[in-house]
């Protein structure tokens, strides 16, 4: 493909299949993202409307087999250097010819003889090294359209033909006496030029699908097996589910799995981004195409071919590199209308330099016409999304970072605000129990041992804390019925025929229990201590065994120090408190004070109570903190900040989050979390490091200024060019643009977009 007029005829045929809902066709890749329901015509429908727009339908895109596009790319360069050859060669000698008064040593042949021999080498130059440009004219014709092939095939055929008559029917156009001049120089190095355009262009977009290179050129050939007691090198392909695997150092990890026997360290760089090798044992996850650095070991797979985390990688980088960016939409339109507006000015220029201008001359008025068609390229307009888009997301796969298309960098672009979950995306996600306050008569072992019957059954992480905890303290957890979760809320369940409840305030208070001060005995105190007393032994970390004082100032103290409290009931009576805490990841801070040295506002969601969060709000640097919100109501919260004017970005990583990641302009998953969040997302962290927040913010932010530069300096180019082309600066200078100057400009306006998209890399080094 060659220009955005070209995308959107495609665009438009292929969404005439039965069944398809959406198109994307993508100028730089040339791939088409087709979107169907389930009763569409099927893909050989596809391929029949490919061909009869004129292109090669090169297939769907196989896991198993190396990318199609790539093996184009490479058989059209290797094309195009033969044609730019021939054209150079020829133009060369044909610029000789032209031009023979100024070399004296072609004065002595005839003029006559040395046109026709002119032409005998321009003619192969015109319609053999530039037959793509009358072929997709021709195919555009027959869909009753125009593209840039129409412009650049109808102005050297206009440069041809013209030094054609003028060399076979000269008193045609200058009478007997005067041979007219001819511009067969023009028409082959119009040809040539934009030839070479071509391929500089094909070099530079093939560069901007490196990420897709390397990632594909990662994929392992062969595994080794144990079948039958063997080991055995088998291909890749050959892999089953279940298969044993075994890897020895210095080898890449042929499939995902899991280590059965075995230590060693893994480089992982691939997949994250991250240097530092990452151990595996009996357990750990493995990844196909990461590279074993130490020990060998012993796997199961798991995942295979396309379900790999590789697979899934690279289709969507691939999806990203196929999308278009919202911004691309006025290129799109400019486009569709583009041609005919150049073809409209041209005849308009013609006519005016033939008609309207002191001694008209017709050879004058068709070089004019021809300069406008020829300067005015669609193709930068046409490349200056999709390529930035490319390498954008490219650099982002290489560094960890997964971007699901144009529409994600776009709308990153405008964030004003980043909310960010708190437990197990600021936090670790592993919280402990730290404090264990009982009630006057009540031991802390009893609290614990009720929290313990409770959580013995429940998944979440605090009760995963909770049986860490009587595990250390030598405590088995008693059997209960009826247990019941309530979602973000707490637990219940009925020991003994007692009802036990374990949550926080608002859940103990639904179940008609009134947290106030703590039980006071027959001489009107707490345990019936003085409050000195009470006050020396209030806190029992790591389970003491003193006597609790009231329960609201305790919960409201473990929040002052950041941790979270959950009450114990049983019967109807609070038995005690238990205090939890989850640090902070050790990136956290610093990512907060990136993305506010970037002017962004950074708020903090979470299901703690107030005094809690605003303490790890105050350690991390967050101000903003919405505070005992509910995991269904996280969404609502991401649309009210919306409907406030607000362009959020949410950061999560859990299952609850999914809902919050949909709602936000921009959902950022962190790759260590559910596979249900990072679907919902759309810039998914492979690494569990908080700085690519920003990192891939800032990427966002570059790609986007590299599209907006692209599209500016495409619009300028035409801007200026065409009015130059037409002769407006003439009656001023005397200033005229020679045909083959302008191919020369136009051929290179699309390599400077292309190179201005590669300059990305660069920058973002930089930043890095």
């Amino acid at each position: 493909m060659t220009c955005a007029a070209c995308v959107r005829r495609v665009e438009n045929a292929l969404r005439e299949v039965p069944g398809v809902t959406e198109v994307a066709v993508n100028l730089a890749t040339a791939r088409a993202t087709v979107s169907h329901n389930a009763g569409w015509a099927g893909v050989e429908a596809l391929r029949q409307v490919v061909a009869d727009q004129g292109y090669e339908f090169l297939g769907i895109p196989d896991d198993a087999r190396e990318d199609p596009i790539g093996a184009a790319r490479e058989k059209e360069i290797k094309e195009l250097k033969a044609r730019f050859a021939v054209g150079i060669v020829l133009s060369g000698v044909i610029f000789l010819g032209s031009m023979q008064h100024w070399f004296p040593f072609l004065m002595g042949i005839p003029r006559q003889p040395l046109l026709v021999g002119l032409f005998f080498l321009t003619t192969p130059v015109v319609f053999w090294v530039g037959s793509r440009f009358f072929i997709g004219a021709i195919k555009a014709a027959r869909q009753r359209t125009t593209d840039m092939n129409t412009l650049v095939a109808v102005g050297a055929l206009a440069a041809w033909l013209y030094s054609s008559l003028a060399t076979f029917f000269p008193r045609f156009f200058a009478g007997a006496e005067i041979m007219p001049h001819v511009y067969y120089d023009g028409a082959a190095l119009i040809v040539t030029l934009i030839i070479l355009g071509r391929l500089l262009e094909a070099g530079a977009k093939g560069k901007t699908s490196q990420a897709i290179q390397r990632l594909m050129g990662l994929k392992p050939k062969t595994a080794r097996v144990v079948r039958e007691g063997a080991e055995t090198d088998i291909p890749i392909e050959a892999l089953l589910k279940g298969d044993l695997v075994v890897v020895r150092p210095g080898e890449k990890i042929p499939t995902d799995g899991f280590v059965i026997s075995g230590t060693s360290s893994v480089d992982e760089s691939m997949l994250t981004g991250e240097s530092m090798p990452v151990a595996k044992e009996a357990g750990t996850e493995v990844f196909a195409a990461t590279i074993n650095r130490t020990g060998s070991f012993t796997f199961r797979a798991t995942r295979i071919g396309a379900e790999t985390a590789l697979a899934q990688i690279i289709r969507l980088v691939e999806e990203a590199q196929g999308s278009k960016a919202p911004i691309q939409r006025l290129a799109d339109k400019v486009a569709s209308i583009f041609v005919p507006v150049v073809f409209g000015i041209g005849l308009l220029t013609f006519l005016v330099w033939y008609f309207f201008v002191p001694d008209p001359v017709f050879s004058r008025a068709l070089l004019n016409f021809v300069s406008v068609l020829v300067i005015a390229c669609p193709c930068a307009l046409g490349l200056a999304t999709p390529t930035a888009v490319m390498v954008g997301t490219g650099l982002g796969a290489e560094n960890g970072i997964l971007i699901k298309g144009g529409e994600s960098l776009e709308n990153a672009y405008r964030l004003r605000t980043v909310v960010f979950d708190k437990t197990g995306t600021l936090t670790r996600g592993e919280p402990e129990v730290t404090d264990i306050l009982p009630v006057s008569g009540v031991a802390p072992a009893e609290v614990l041992q009720a929290a313990l019957d409770i959580e013995a059954v429940s998944e979440h992480p605090l009760a995963r804390a909770v049986l860490e905890r009587g595990k250390r303290d030598g405590l088995l957890a008693g059997a209960v019925t009826g247990f019941e979760a309530v979602s973000g809320l707490g637990a219940k369940a009925v020991r003994d025929g007692k009802t036990m409840l374990l949550g926080n305030r608002r859940f103990l208070e639904g179940e008609g229990i009134v947290i106030g001060g703590a039980q006071e005995d027959a001489a009107g105190s707490p345990g019936g201590q003085s409050s000195s007393a009470r006050q020396d032994q209030r806190i029992f970390p790591e389970g003491g065994t003193g006597a609790g004082g009231d329960m609201e100032d305790e919960a409201a103290r473990l929040a002052d120090e950041g941790k979270t409290s959950v009450f114990v009931a049983e019967g109807g009576r609070v038995l005690g408190l238990l205090g939890f805490s989850d640090q902070p990841k050790p990136s956290a801070a610093a990512a907060v004070a990136a993305l506010k040295g970037m002017g962004l506002k950074v708020a903090m969601i979470t299901g703690d109570n107030a005094g809690t969060a605003k303490a790890m709000g105050k350690t991390l640097g967050i101000d903003r903190i919405l505070a005992e919100v509910l995991p269904g109501e996280k969404a609502a919260e991401i649309r009210r900040l919306r409907e406030a004017g607000e362009v959020v970005a949410m950061v999560g990583d859990g299952i609850n989050d999914a809902p919050a990641l949909t709602a936000a302009d921009i959902g950022i998953a962190i790759g260590a979390g559910t596979d249900v969040a990072i679907e919902a997302s759309d810039i998914t962290l492979m690494q569990d490091d908080l700085l690519a927040v920003p990192r891939a913010i800032r990427l966002s932010f570059e790609t986007m200024r590299t599209i907006r530069q692209n599209l500016f300096w495409a619009f300028i180019y035409n801007i200026v060019g065409i009015p130059i082309a037409a002769g407006v600066l003439y009656p001023l200078w005397g200033i005229l643009l020679n045909p083959e100057f302008a191919a020369a400009a136009m051929a290179m306006s699309s390599v400077s977009v292309v190179s201005n998209s590669l300059r990305l890399r660069r920058r973002w080094r930089r930043i890095l």
